[in-house]
């Protein structure tokens, strides 16, 4: 039988508080969160029986099962399956000098889940450098985003799609507000290093915590088998977690990411299994295509 990933507030609550009574012997006003769970007058007070101290003993005990106990160094996890694999994909990612890939990408910005896009991507490690080139939908047919480490005052290269694209290429911040109207990342983390780095960091986190839920099965995803990895995430946590639910699709023969999903906490009238807050997939990777710095110039 699965144990709960947390204990219930108001179990904690009573258990803090019977405790207490049993030491001090005096008044303990009930807490409001189980008064309305109760209906229960807020000015109700109980007094101290004998058996308060026992009570409390048996709540701290209950506690002290339900609750999950952080992850002992060298013990069994969860995660230990997922680490797994993903340190063989950082093993190949650590022979890959540069790729080409068709990147589609789905993201909610500022709330709004806007329309999927596609577009060919290229990017070297040393130095680090990444280019898109946006095939759809239409309105952003044909624009060209190119960042590489060292040059260029640290700036991107842009050439917007339309009749804006008139000007040619402009400069711009990675991090300009501009850049973030239909991004939720800047281009520096676009590429699959960023991609399996920034999981390896969430993933040796959650293994700590201990209380992520895995679900692992095999998958075919673009006709490549795959691993498909999901974690569940039972609280909102910023410092632990990326979102409520993550999905990471590897492919089997590659060792290469080709999907990751993520979801948020679900809200009023939304969907149970939260919204979808990112997509990206990466397909038909070609790696160590022999990329020169003419391949980012711009």
């Amino acid at each position: 039988m699965e144990r709960p990933h947390h204990l219930p507030a108001f179990l904690a609550t009573a258990a803090r508080n019977a405790l207490k009574m049993a030491i001090s012997h005096t008044e303990l006003q009930v807490p409001t969160e189980s008064v309305s769970a109760r209906g229960i007058s807020r000015r109700n007070s109980l007094r101290v029986g004998p058996g308060a101290l026992a009570a409390a003993s048996s709540l701290v005990m209950m506690a002290a099962l339900l609750a999950p106990a952080p992850a002992e160094p060298g013990s069994a996890s969860a995660m230990d399956q997922p680490i797994a694999l993903l340190e063989q994909t950082r093993a190949v990612l650590g022979r890959v000098a540069d790729y080409e890939c068709t990147l589609i990408k789905h993201e909610r910005v500022r709330g709004k889940l806007l329309a999927e896009q596609a577009m060919t991507m290229r990017a070297r490690r040393q130095p680090y450098s990444v280019y898109l080139h946006f095939q759809s939908p239409d309105s952003v047919r044909g624009q060209e985003v190119c960042f590489v480490e060292g040059r260029n005052k640290g700036l991107m290269r842009v050439h917007p799609a339309g009749w804006r694209g008139i000007v040619g290429f402009v400069s711009l911040d990675v991090r300009d507000p501009r850049a973030f109207a239909d991004n939720r990342h800047p281009i520096t983390e676009a590429t699959l290093w960023t991609l399996v780095e920034s999981t390896a960091r969430y993933w040796q986190t959650e293994r700590r915590v201990n209380k992520t839920r895995v679900r692992m099965e095999d998958r075919v995803f673009q006709g490549r088998s795959c691993y498909w990895i999901e974690t569940m995430h039972p609280e909102r946590s910023a410092a632990a977690y990326y979102a409520r639910r993550c999905v990471l699709c590897i492919d089997k023969e590659t060792k290469l990411p080709v999907r990751m999903e993520a979801y948020d906490w679900p809200r009023a009238n939304a969907p149970a299994e939260g919204d979808l807050l990112e997509c990206y997939s990466y397909l038909d990777t070609r790696c160590n295509q022999g990329l020169t710095d003419r391949a980012f110039d711009y």
